[in-house]
């Protein structure tokens, strides 16, 4: 059996940009980046006047996330794209990841689901999976379900919050529910 793959999101799950401005999150460290995706959306006579953006990350979710890479194949499902490989990777301490390469972005999903989730699941081939972003909802599930022939865990996270000790376990309990394994202990280091 293949090994499942783990969908990541920046912007919410790893950047919990809906925490209040004033009060990052304990564990967090500040970051000024400039994605491609974000100045081309933004352009600027003189982009010395485009300030970067302000993005929280925790280390420590690096730690976290290599450990899920003993049973998941992880990959972006960012819009930062393959900027998540130069900009967020190394911060976390994590190699070069696939990206999920998005033919258009915003756009309306069909049947009320998020924008990404037909691409995510063009991508994931029947192969199981876990998804965490911070979108996801019941339409989305219900996407999936309905279209999709493996196993699948959509995995919304709260964008004030970013991924907790709760949201590891999850996707550790998912991926071993899969192998049929045990579950593993509450041994995450967050």
């Amino acid at each position: 059996m293949r090994r499942p793959l783990l969908y990541l999101d920046v912007d919410g799950p790893l950047n919990p940009y809906a925490a209040k401005p004033e009060r990052r999150p304990q564990g967090y460290t500040t970051h000024r980046l400039a994605p491609e995706g974000w100045l081309a959306r933004h352009p600027v006579e003189d982009r010395a006047r485009l300030r970067p953006l302000r993005v929280w990350l925790n280390p420590e979710h690096g730690a976290c996330l290599r450990e899920l890479s003993d049973v998941y194949d992880l990959v972006w499902a960012t819009t930062w794209g393959r900027d998540a490989n130069t900009l967020i990777a190394p911060v976390l301490g994590l190699p070069d990841l696939p990206v999920v390469d998005w033919p258009g972005m915003f756009d309306a999903g069909p049947e009320g689901t998020f924008w990404k989730t037909r691409h995510v699941l063009a991508h994931a081939a029947g192969r199981p999976f876990a998804w965490v972003d911070d979108e996801l909802g019941d339409a989305d599930r219900a996407f999936v379900a309905a279209r999709h022939p493996g196993s699948a865990l959509l995995h919304r996270v709260d964008a004030r919050h970013g991924l907790r000790p709760t949201d590891f376990a999850a996707l550790k309990a998912f991926a071993h529910a899969l192998t049929g394994s045990a579950e593993p202990g509450p041994d995450v280091p967050l």
